[in-house]
This record gives C-alpha cells, structure tokens and sequence, in this order.
C-alpha cells in the first residue's frame, strides 16, 4: 500500500489506536499537572474562612462594625458585613472623652470598641440593665451597643438636655464586685439608717425629718446597683445619671423618657451631696 506514491509506515490498527490512547492520556496529565495548583489556591482562598462582622442596626443612615469602623450603609460590603476601605478604627468622632459620652450612637459603639478605654474582662461582668434581659454581656461589642442605646447619663435631668452626648459607654463603678462586697458594704453601713425619702425631698431633709443628720461620707456605699436593689423595686432597671440626687428611684408615674421605676446612680461620685434633690426621684439616704 503506498500513501502519496511512497510506502505507507508499517502501523497496524491495533497499534495506532495504542499511539492515540497514549497521547490522549498524556494529554490529561498535562492539563492535571498544570491545573491542580491553581485549584489548591482557590481551595485556600475560600469565602468559608472569611470573617463576617457584627453591625448595629439602631442608626438611620450611619452603621458601627464589631472591627470598630463607622460607615454609611452603602459602604457596607455585601459579602463580609464590614465597612469597605481604610476607614479608621475606633473613632471617638463627637464624643466627650473625659464622661465617655456620644453625641452619636454609632461612634459611641466605635469608641468603646477600642480596647484602651474597655477593659473586656471588666465589660463582659457588666450585668445588663433591664431586669427582662438580666445576665451579663457576651462579648464586648454587646456591651458597646447595649450601654451606648440605654446609658443615657443625661436623660434625667433637664437641665442635662442641653448637651447633645446622650449615648454613655462608661463602665459603671459599681460593675466589679467580689463575693465579699455585700458583707463589706453592711458593716461599713453600721450605725446608719438607710431611709427612702420622699418625692422632690432632699436627704437633708429626710433625715431632719427624723431627729437625725445626712452622712454625706456614706453616699458612696448607697451608690451600687446592690445596694439599691435590697431599698428600691429598681423595677425599671438600674442606670447610670448624672446630679446631685443620686442614689435614687424614678417615680413611677415620671415621664417615660425619665425612665420610670429605674434605680439610678453616678459614676461622678464627687456630685454627690446631701442638698440635692429632683420632682421626680426619690433619694436613698445615709442618717445618722
């Protein structure tokens, strides 16, 4: 047989469908060779290890990330939750750094996010304030946006409504108690009568009332949420303000805004006084 008037090779058909089965394999194993890296990187760079942030969801038109970065919502990126591009960390953008207070919720989240100015082995020991949800923060960024929607130090007292930082993220003074606080309490309270006084009434008052004077030394043991809670109901939770009428309890016909029921106390102990006195609280107090 000849092929284009020379001998055709000597190739059987048996042997050429070797030859063809032969170069397809090798074929493949040359498209494995080369290919299987780039499918071992597309392995190791999967959208399952990516992390997924925690956002707030209380403002209209700026969002607070667990990273601590503030951002509108349209710089939200849809895959991870997180604020898209370098924004900065941590920002305390309107916030009043010496009371810790916000004139907005979403920095106030961001500024307390920073582990300088939270402590999270303190902040997760913070009990939460409404007595429904009673138990302590998981993490640190629940505390950041429990305390900076309900710590309010502002909102009792009028004349406070003039500053525009309602949105608090100190941790209360009285957050970090021992086993043993209570008992101390007690015995650093001997020789006193603890007497609730009346609506609108000065401590002053209250213990001139009966024959007795105001122990203006003792304010700071009546000044914990435990301490109060064994006097008051404190049924509309425990919370920190501002004003020289602390400790005390919201009445409970008071405007909603004042957070009727509320046990209320200072982290600025120096304010504390005997002479202080608000139309709706009534005053918890040392007599002697």
């Amino acid at each position: 047989m000849t092929l284009f008037g020379r001998p055709a090779l000597p190739f059987s058909t048996g042997k050429m469908s070797k030859l063809i089965a032969y170069s397809f394999f090798a074929s493949l194993l040359f498209i494995l060779q080369f290919s299987s890296p780039v499918l071992s990187i597309r392995r190791d760079v999967s959208l399952q290890n990516t992390y997924t942030c925690r956002t707030t969801v209380q403002g209209r038109y700026l969002i607070a990330d667990d990273m601590g970065q503030v951002c509108d919502a349209l710089s939200i990126d849809p895959h991870t939750r997180c604020c898209r591009g370098k924004s900065e960390r941590f920002s305390c953008n309107g916030c009043n750094l010496v009371s810790q207070c916000c004139d907005s919720y979403e920095f106030c989240v961001s500024c307390c996010l920073n582990p300088s100015r939270t402590q999270k082995d303190l902040a997760v020991n913070v009990k939460i304030s409404k007595p429904i949800t009673a138990g302590m923060y998981s993490s640190i960024f629940d505390f950041c946006t429990g305390r900076c929607r309900h710590n309010s130090e502002s909102v009792v007292h009028e004349n406070a409504y003039l500053s525009e930082f309602h949105h608090c993220f100190s941790i209360p003074s009285n957050s970090s108690s021992g086993g043993g606080s209570g008992v101390q309490t007690e015995v650093r309270l001997a020789g006193i009568n603890v007497v609730i006084g009346r609506q609108g009434e000065s401590c002053d008052s209250v213990c001139k009332s009966s024959g007795q004077s105001c122990v203006p030394n003792k304010f700071v043991l009546l000044n914990q949420c435990e301490t109060m809670h064994k006097y008051l109901s404190c049924k509309g939770g425990c919370l920190a303000s501002v004003g020289a009428d602390q400790p005390a309890e919201v009445i409970d016909d008071a405007p909603r805004d004042l957070n009727p029921g509320a046990c209320l106390y200072t982290s600025q102990v120096s304010v504390l006084s005997c002479d202080g006195s608000h139309q709706h609280t009534k005053r918890l107090c040392p007599c002697a």
